[in-house]
């Protein structure tokens, strides 16, 4: 079954790749299916609302199965932010670096037992030819450190999480650890056993 990926990041697209390894789908990227330019507005109050915006959009322009996801990341030392937009925070025109660090100089001097902080993803699945749109979520408690870990992978924010029960960042960790503890592997995992279903059906 080709399934759809939501998504313009590559580093997102790899994730995924290796969230859903095994199961009997050919992955397709928004640029495979000609709309790597299409832009959806993300202006929904929450990341089912969100996930499910974008899910839908790109399943009725491609007639696919298609899966999106909207990760937000929750700091309880700022009161909830980056919240449901990480990737706006700071303002516009920051790189992915310059939002970390900028995340970073608002917890100077917050000691580690304050820096608490968890990632949530929802995916979202939808179905062109029944209309039906379901959502999973997945949650990963941790902290923020205080630096950079410029020494491994990952992308967003992992340079600077560090998972509960940890710690080394996410960026860190192997791939297969992430996967299995992140927010978008819980969330994955169940999203996998609908596409599952929905393969077996096709």
């Amino acid at each position: 079954m080709d399934l759809l990926i939501g998504t313009s990041n590559p580093g997102k697209l790899d994730e995924f790749q290796e969230l859903l390894v095994g199961l009997p789908l050919r992955l397709l990227s928004l640029k495979d299916v000609g709309l790597g330019d299409m832009d959806v507005a993300e202006d929904e109050t929450t990341l089912e609302g969100n996930a499910t915006l974008k899910v839908d959009a790109y399943s009725k322009a491609s007639g696919l199965v298609t899966l999106a996801d909207d990760t937000g990341l929750y700091v309880d030392a700022l009161d909830g932010a980056p919240g449901i937009y990480p990737a706006r925070y700071g303002g516009p025109g920051l790189n992915p670096q310059q939002r970390r660090q900028k995340l970073l100089g608002e917890l100077v001097g917050v000691p580690t037992d304050r820096r608490t902080a968890r990632f949530v993803c929802v995916i979202a699945i939808a179905e062109p030819t029944t209309g039906k749109t379901q959502t999973v979520r997945g949650v990963c408690e941790g902290w923020i450190a205080t630096e950079e870990d410029a020494s491994g992978g990952g992308f967003g924010y992992d340079p600077v999480f560090v998972p509960q029960g940890y710690t080394a960042t996410f960026s860190a960790l192997p791939l297969e650890e992430k996967n299995r503890i992140s927010h978008r592997g819980l969330a994955a995992a169940a999203a996998a056993a609908i596409l599952r279903e929905m393969a077996q059906e096709d």
